[in-house]
């Protein structure tokens, strides 16, 4: 139930999105290319986000480039 509280963890560090050109995935309805997001979890392949919903989503690293 970790995930519940994600949303009040601390920035663990911020990110930019570089792209949303999904292969599987829909994406561009929640994430802004150039927009920058803090990370609050983070796993070896996805980072865990507020996105544009508002809601705490997990989207693969390969749109995003730290900063």
């Amino acid at each position: 139930m970790i995930h519940k509280t994600w949303e009040n963890n601390k920035t663990i560090k911020q990110i930019k999105c570089v792209h949303v050109d999904a292969k599987k995935f829909t994406v561009q309805n929640v994430l802004t290319t150039g927009k920058t997001y803090d990370v609050k979890n983070e796993s070896e392949e996805f980072y865990f986000v507020i996105d544009d919903s508002g809601k705490m989503g997990g989207f693969y690293k390969e749109y995003f480039e730290e900063i």
